[in-house]
């Protein structure tokens, strides 16, 4: 488990795309579906290595939380975009972070109000662990423990490059 601040996240999305990479050998109908807004990021640069663009998608889970009437709307809602057939699909749903698994299960939700995939496997950047639900990673860059109060973030600089960092939630 890692104690640093900061991680190397573009060594870690060189992992989680040899992951992926390996996990799709063989499989006809991929696409790649993002969760807003790191894992949007995330999942375009997938798509783009793995000559995949015409089979990304996004989506924003922000009305399907189970605790969205608690955090309320959050202020950066963007559009679901799924422009394939998601029907007999392999997806590989892509997130930034794995936490409790509740975004997961969101995720799923959406995705399943656009038809049935035949498969979805999860992709992640970091795994914090903690979940609530029973949800794991088919593919996942590192895994990090944390003390309780910090959460990671993924950030995207102008040039593309991303930069994952621990932060303390009580700052």
């Amino acid at each position: 488990m890692s104690n640093t601040s900061n991680f190397d996240a573009e060594a870690l999305y060189r992992v989680l795309l040899e992951q992926v990479r390996a996990g799709l050998a063989g499989v006809n109908d991929a696409a790649i579906v993002g969760i807003h807004s790191g894992g949007a990021w995330l999942a375009e640069r997938l798509a783009r290595d793995l000559d995949l663009q015409a089979r990304l998608g996004s989506i924003d889970v922000s009305f399907y939380r189970d605790d969205y009437a608690k955090k309320g709307l959050h202020p950066d809602v963007k559009p679901t975009h799924i422009p394939f057939n998601v029907d007999g699909a392999t997806i590989v749903l892509v997130d930034d972070v794995l936490f409790t698994g509740r975004t997961t299960r969101a995720a799923i939700n959406v995705l399943f109000d656009y038809g049935r995939p035949q498969r979805i496997k999860l992709a992640a950047l970091a795994d914090r662990g903690g979940r609530e639900l029973p949800v794991a990673a088919d593919f996942v860059g590192t895994r990090a423990e944390l003390a309780p109060g910090q959460s990671l973030s993924l950030q995207k600089d102008a040039g593309g490059q991303l930069s994952l960092t621990i932060e303390d939630d009580n700052v």
